[in-house]
Order: C-alpha cells, then structure tokens, then sequence
C-alpha cells in the first residue's frame, strides 16, 4: 500500500496547480511565508504544448500557438471578438463531461418546476391587468368591432352603391361663415316696426294736413312699443314651434288615439321652412346619386311627412320601395304612411319579394282585424319561414283553445329543437307529468341551457318532489361538464328570479349548489358572501339573502358575525318563529357567546315567554358560568317581572361567582333603586374595600363609579362632609375620571363654595389637559356666578378653544349663552368650518333655524345630528322639543320608535335623567319625554 507522502512534501518550484487547465499562479498578502513569482508566458506555453502533445491534441492558444502571427494572435485574444456564448477564463479549455451535464440537467429541471408553479398565477395575474388596460384604453378596431362584423352581411351591390363623398372641407368652411352672420344682429329703427306693423292693415282715417310730420310719418312711441311686443310675441310663437319640431313638444289628441307633430303651425316660421328646403335639397341629391340606397328614400319620404306634404311622402317611398324590393324596413315605413286597405296591398308585394322577411310577415298578419285572418296569414308564413321563432309565438298566441296551442307548440319544438323558449312554453302548457317529459327532451336538444334545469327544478317543487331529487345538483354537473356554467353572480340573479315568481325552494337550491363556485380556500369567502347577502337585501329578495346566509354558515358555522348578520335579517323581515330557531342553532353552534344568548332571552322575554327566557339564561349559565353579562341579564329580566328576591339572590350569587366591579355596582344601585341606602352603601364600602370572598380578594379602590355613587348617597342624605371626603378620595384614586371631579366641584358651587369649586376645576384640568368637559364646566360656573357680566367667562371660553379648537361643545355653548343674538348666525358658520361634524353643534344650528322661524332647514339639521350620532340622547329630546311645536303626531310617533330602536345611552341631560334612581323603572319613551321637558 502506497503512502500519500507527497501532500506533505514541498511543491516543486514553479508548480502552478491546475496549469494543464489553463490556470495561472497568483499570491496575495494572506498567504503565510514571502511571495513568489507565478510561471512567466513562456513556460506556461511550453508546459500546455508538452500537455498537448501527450494528449495527441492540438496546442491550446490560450497563451499562443506557434505558427500563428502576432497580429493574428492579439485579434483572437481581443474581448471584442469573443462570443458572449463561450466559456472564457478559468473554464476556457476545460473538458464538459457527464456529470457536469447532469448538473446543467437538473438545474434546468428545478428551474422549469418553478416557473410552473409561478405560471398559473402569473398568466391569470397578466390577464386581469391586460383586460383592465383594455377596458381602461380601449383601441379603435375594438369600438369598431361590432360595425365592422356588420359589414359581412352586405351585399356586392349595397358595396357599389356606395355614395361618393361630398365637399366636406367646403361644407364647413360655408357653415361656419353662415354661422359667423347669422350670429350678428343688428337694431332696428322704429319705422321699421311700425311699417312691419302696418304693413296687413288697411287704412281707414285720412291725415290732418296741419299734422307736424317731416318725412311723411307720425312718430307714436305707444304704437313702436305696441308693434315691438308683436314682433316679440311672433318669434316666441316661432321658438315654441320649433321646438315641437324637434321632437321636445307634442299635440297630443284628447281622445288618446293620435299625437301628431303640429306640421301645420311648422308651415308659418320661416327659418324651419328654410331648413326644410336645404335638407330635401341633400336628400334629393343622395337618392339621385345612389338610388339603390334604402335610407336614403326612407329619409326624404319623412322629410315630406314632417312637412305636410303627405302625398309626396307616399310617392317618394312608394319609387324606394321600386328601387329597393329588397329593402325590410322601406316597405314598413310604405305600409306605415298608407291608410289599412293600401297597405294591405303594399304588405302582398313586399313579400312577395322578401318572402323570407319575419318583420313583413308579421306586419301583414297585424293589418288584418280578424283572428281567423291572422291566422292564414301565419300559417302561409310558417310555410315559408318554418325556422322563425317569432312568428310561431305569433301563432301560438293567437290560439284561444290550448290543445290547439299545445300541439302548434308540439309541432313548433319539433321544427325548432334548438329554441329553448319554445319548450319552456309547451312545457307551461301541458300536465305536469308530460312537462317533465317535454323538459327531458328540450335538455337533450339543447344540453348548454340552463334555463330548462331551471324550470325542471320549479316544476319538481311545484309537484312537491323537491327532496326527491337534486335538479340544481345534476346542472351544475352537466352544465361544468359542457363547459356552460354560469358565473356565481349570474346564479345569483337567477335565485333571485325564481323568487320573484314565487320558487323559493328552488332559489334556495339555486345557492345552496352554486354559491361557493369559482371560489377557493384562500379567497376571502366569509366576506364574499356577506356582501352577496346585503347586495340581495338591498334588492328586497329577503330569501336569497337567507339562503345565501344559510351556505355561509354551511361553511363557516362558528362565525358570530355571520350569525348576528342572519339574526339581524330575520329581525327585520321574517317571523318570531323563525329567528327563534335561528338564535337557538346559533347558541348552539357558538355555545361561548354571551350576545347571542341574550338576544335569544330578549326575543323570548318581549313575546311573553318569561318561563322560556329563564331556561335559556340557565343554559347560557352553564355554558359561561363566570360571564357578568349573563348574570345582569338575568337580574334584569327578575327585576323587571317584579321578583325583588329572585334578583337579589341572583345579585348575591354573581358577586360570589362572578366578582366584577360591574357586578358590585349593580347590586349598590338596585338596592338604591328599591330605597335601601344602608344596604346600598355596605355595598359601595364593600366593593371599596379589600373583602376576603371564597378564598379571593374583590378590591375595586380604582372604580370611579363605586366612588360616584359613595358621594352621591351622602349628597342626598345630607352629609355634605361625607360626601366631600368621598369625591375627595376618588379624584385621588381615579384621578382621569372626569364625572368625579365635576360632582366635586358642582358639590363645592351647590355648598356656596365658590372660590374651592374653582379650585378643583384648576386641578382637575392639570391632571386632565385638554378636556372640554372640564372647560365647559369652569366657564359655566363663571357664568352662573355673574350672570349680567360674562367678562370672566368669555375670558375662559378664548383659553379652552385655544387649547381644544374641534369642540363642538365649547362652540355650542359660546354661540348660544356668550354671544348677541345677532352673532350666533356667523359665528355657527365659522365653528362648522372649524369642527369637521359635531352632533352637539349640528342641534345648535338647528335652534338657530328654530328660532328664525326656518322650520324645514331647523328640521334638516335635526336629522343631520341622529344621522352622525344617535348614540346621544340630548339630541333626540331636543328634536321631539321641536315638533311638538311644529311638528305632527305621525312624525312624532317615528321620532320615538326610532328613539327605543336605538336605545341611546350618552347625552348631558339623558344620563342625569336615565341614571336617578327615580326614574329606574321609565321606558325609553317615558325619558325621552323627560329629557324634552328638561332640555334648555
């Protein structure tokens, strides 16, 4: 066995690793030991030649090759003369073996994997954004597209009859310049009007000859002003007449039979007959130059028409009828301008040469007056039009026995297997059993209509067989199968047809199976379908939003805000029954939703049913046993039936089970209600306190609204001390709670304390800067102080909006109590170019409007203010303010439904009327009506 010595040993000197490759020699300054010099050119030529020879190749010229001259050699080694293509360098002369083909290979192979992985989305990307540029720029030859397929049906005489182009550039040249004059206008003298005036009068008194006159003329100023109001009133009469020649105004027959075009008044105004001519001079000259032209003739014959001239207009389309036999629509428009008994005769020669004609046809069934006259003139159509869909429905129609309608049907599908309208209509006709044979046959003819599906499944659910068989399922099979699916939107518009016509199982079945086609995974489906439901209620098919709604949840059943939005829809168009059932599967598919419970307990309680509302809190007990909404849910529901017990044991219990500082506060202010202060504040202290509960701790020393009502039960009973001791501690402890330091400083003002509710104010806005409420109050309290000098409160009212300028309050109040009357209007104008929308603004500028009497623009902006905020009660109690001055008991009545609708909780006014203890047990009707009372 050898040994590898030589990788110890020291490389020979010169040794250039690699040199037979085309390698050369370099050092830098990381390599260890001192620099060397690489091989010189020469030596490297000699070792490739050596290299060379043994290989039985020709010497390399990597470094040049003996044989080749200078100039010769420094053109192949120049870089401009090297293909791009070729390996140069390092790899110049290397061999190409298999495995590096191998490589090349599988490289070349990973990269095609890639780029079909990419290709799909790519391709489908690119051809959204072409179709996008298409439709954003499209090309000429595309708006064209429709004109130039239509060109295919003419003819090789419509081509030679072509009419020659006109001076076009000389025609408007002499348009503009007639134009130009007409456009300028010029006075005209007195004589002239009096003349004019004159001019139809025959004179009947012979003139003084002692009249003072110079020219032969008597200047009347009464006579110039009477003949300029005739001149006056004939070119109004002359606009009033052309514009019913346009086409803007008609004379309508009082009978209702006829609606001319007043050609007879047309005849007197002088500019239309000027018109007339010039357009009947071009008309005359294009059917002369082409008179194979068809609309050409049709053209002038109306011309003739619109001028009275009647007889002319027959002759004239009766020579295009003789120019042109070929011509559909100028043989309609000669049969139009005869009386019945011509055009009969005119209908006989016109298809006579178009026998082909469907239009003709039928126009000449509808001048005969008789039934069994129509008839033969359908029948002798049929023979020579068998293919013509409309005149078969022509015919049909005209059956008054349906067997005979049946069997023309029969015999019309027979000829037209193709005509989807034909089946359905037979299909219509007959017994259901023998519609579903027609309907088997109409979707062997026509395998790509869906319409027939349609129809199959709307006759299966008029049989009651809609659960027997899938009829939308095998479409939507057969349809994908021939490549005639409709688009899901399509789907959609059809479901909503069979709505409208009364299939409500079909529409249903119409969504169920073709909803989610087209649509993947990693679409946002949830959000598609939530958009194709309210686009469906905005259209009012309440059902196809259901069973739109009903798929989602198919697919999607944990989603609570595809339930709420189904809730929402059974709410306002379905029955109690059926959003019952639909808030049970919804409690049952999101069992961990407090809001569906309670709705469900809602629904329950308002229809009467307290026993089922109970049952369903105990059930959302025992899915959420430590949830705080369920458990005042259910004390509401006890305290509102009266049961003071039951809802102080449920109390009880949620504090033991579900200790929230919510929970301690309900329970104060239900025993405040009932007028239990002494359990009421035990409570307060209680929840104030740290209080060891069932191995727990409830302390809640931050809640704002355990400090509130501590302060407010010693206010009413008096203890002033107390209670300022009570404010006092929650400012501290709850030092952002805004309503805290209002009640401390309305404490100091109510005990005649002045300078210290000043005070408290001051410290309240350091720890809260930039509040309005704080603002609002200070400046209120200057102004209650000194109610004759507003100096100190108008000072404060500049610092607040310096400090908060988008407050609709502070401009409210600024506007309303700071400022003259006569101000209030501008400065409303400038606060709402300062404030972008403010409920509590938009009301005062609704007073405003009150006050000036504006009522319509008072009640906008009323309605303005709900729109932007109905949360605020103030602004309700203020609209209801309004009309009960100016408004009516219906309006008033929408008012306060759409109040309770609403529920609001916020507004100044609202929450101090809604939170005493007093009113706990008024409805919202009853509040606002209070608030009404109260706003000011």
């Amino acid at each position: 066995m050898s040994r590898l010595d030589f990788l110890k040993q020291r490389a020979p000197e010169n040794y250039v690793a690699g040199l037979g490759r085309g390698a050369t020699g370099f050092t830098t300054r990381s390599d260890l030991g001192p620099a060397r010099e690489g091989p010189s050119p020469e030596q490297i030529q000699e070792a490739l030649a050596k290299r060379a020879a043994a290989l039985g190749a020709a010497p390399p010229t990597a470094y040049g090759a003996a044989g080749k001259k200078p100039e010769e050699q420094e053109n192949e080694d120049d870089d401009r003369f090297q293909d791009p293509e070729n390996e140069t360098g390092l790899f110049a002369h290397g061999l190409y073996d298999r495995e590096d083909d191998e490589a090349d290979r599988i490289y070349q192979d990973v990269d095609e994997r890639m780029e079909r992985r990419r290709r799909q989305r790519r391709e489908a990307r690119e051809k959204q954004e072409q179709e996008e540029y298409d439709r954003n720029n499209p090309k000429i030859s595309a708006q064209f597209a429709d004109l130039k397929r239509s060109l295919a049906t003419l003819s090789e005489d419509d081509w030679a009859n072509l009419p020659d182009p006109g001076d076009l550039t000389g025609k408007n040249r002499r348009t503009k310049l007639n134009q130009k004059n007409n456009s300028r206008f010029y006075a005209v003298p007195d004589n002239v009007l009096a003349g004019a005036r004159d001019s139809g009068q025959l004179e009947t008194t012979v003139q003084d000859e002692g009249t003072d006159q110079k020219d032969g003329t008597i200047t009347n100023f009464a006579d110039i002003g009477a003949a300029r109001n005739k001149v006056l009133q004939v070119r109004m009469d002359q606009a009033a007449q052309t514009d019913t020649a346009s086409g803007t105004a008609t004379n309508i027959d009082p009978k209702g039979y006829l609606t001319s075009l007043a050609t007879s008044e047309l005849k007197s105004a002088e500019v239309e007959i000027g018109d007339i001519k010039r357009v009947r001079v071009l008309l005359e000259s294009v059917i002369k130059t082409n008179p194979k032209h068809a609309p050409g003739w049709i053209a002038i014959a109306r011309l003739e028409e619109l001028a009275g001239r009647i007889v002319a207009a027959r002759k004239l389309i009766a020579q295009g009828c003789d120019q042109c036999p070929k011509s559909e629509d100028a043989w309609l428009e000669n049969t139009r301008m005869n009386d019945n008994d011509n055009a009969k005769i005119i209908a006989a020669n016109a298809i006579k040469n178009n026998d082909k004609s469907t239009r003709l046809w039928i126009e000449a069934m509808k001048l005969e007056s008789e039934p069994r006259k129509k008839k033969n003139v359908l029948r002798q159509a049929l023979d020579h039009i068998p293919q013509s869909v409309a005149i078969w429905k022509e015919a049909v129609n005209l059956e008054e026995d349906l067997a005979n309608a049946r069997l023309m049907l029969a015999k019309a599908t027979e000829t037209i297997p193709l005509s989807v309208e034909l089946w359905l209509a037979l299909a219509r006709l007959e017994t259901p059993e023998h519609a579903q044979a027609v309907l088997n046959k109409a979707r062997k003819a026509n395998p790509t209509s869906y319409e027939i599906w349609i129809a199959a499944a709307r006759l299966q659910e008029q049989m009651g067989q809609m659960d027997k068989i899938n009829v939308i399922g095998r479409a939507v099979k057969a349809l994908a199968k021939e490549n005639a699916m409709l688009k899901r939107e399509e789907w959609i518009s059809e479901a909503e047809k069979c709505e409208e016509e009364g299939a409500v199982l079909t529409c249903h079945s119409i969504v169920r199976e073709t909803l989610g086609w087209s649509l993947d995974e990693d679409d946002d489906r949830k959000e598609i379908f939530k958009d194709d439901a309210k686009a469906s209620i905005a259209r009012g098919r309440y059902e196809t939003a259901r069973a739109i709604y009903a798929y989602a949840l198919r697919v999607f059943p944990t989603s609570q805000a595809l339930w709420h939005a189904a809730v929402d829809l059974e709410r306002a168009h379905g029955t109690k029954d059926a959003l019952w059932r639909l808030l049970e599967k919804a409690v049952e598919a999101c069992p961990q939703s407090e809001v569906l419970w309670l709705q469900l307990a809602r629904e329950k309680w308002d229809a009467g049913e307290k026993d089922d509302a109970r049952r369903v809190l105990g059930n959302a007990f025992n899915q959420n046993p430590g949830n705080e909404e369920i458990w005042l849910a259910a004390v509401k529901l006890e305290a509102d039936d009266g049961q003071v017990d039951k809802a102080r044991e449920l109390l009880k219990a949620a504090r033991e089970e579900a200790s929230t500082e919510r929970v301690w506060y309900k329970s104060a202010a239900y025993e405040r209600q009932l007028g239990n202060v002494d359990i009421a504040l035990d409570l307060v202290l209680q929840g104030l306190t740290s209080t060891p509960l069932n191995g727990r701790e409830t302390r809640f020393p931050r809640s704002a609204k355990l400090w509130m009502m501590k302060g407010q039960i010693y206010e009413d009973e008096g203890k002033m001390p107390q209670a300022r001791e009570a404010y006092s501690q929650g400012t501290k402890a709850c030092p952002k709670s805004i309503p805290l330091w209002l009640l401390r400083a309305r404490l100091e003002e109510k005990a005649g304390v002045v300078v210290r509710a000043r005070s408290v104010l001051d410290q309240a806005r350091l720890q809260n800067p930039k509040n309005a409420e704080l603002w609002l109050e200070s400046i209120r309290v200057e102004r209650r102080v000194s109610p004759n000098n507003p100096a100190q409160a108008k000072t404060l009212m500049a610092k607040a909006k310096q400090e908060c300028p988008k407050s609709g309050l502070l401009w409210s109040e600024d506007i309303w109590y700071l400022q003259p009357r006569t101000q209030r209007k501008p400065l409303s104008l400038e606060a709402i170019k300062q404030v972008d929308n403010d409920p509590v603004l938009f009301v005062t500028v609704a007073r405003i409007f009150w006050g000036e009497r504006k009522l319509d623009k008072a009640a906008s902006w009323f309605e303005k203010a709900i729109v932007l905020d109905s949360d605020i009660g103030d602004t309700w109690a203020w609209y209801l303010k309004f009309l009960g001055q100016h408004g009516t008991d219906e309006k008033r009545g929408d008012v306060i439904s759409r109040c309770m609708a609403v529920e609001p909780k916020h507004g100044e006014v609202w929450q101090r009327v809604r939170k005493d203890p007093k009113n706990a047990q008024l409805s919202i009707e009853e509040v606002l009506k209070k608030v009404a009372d109260e706003v000011q």
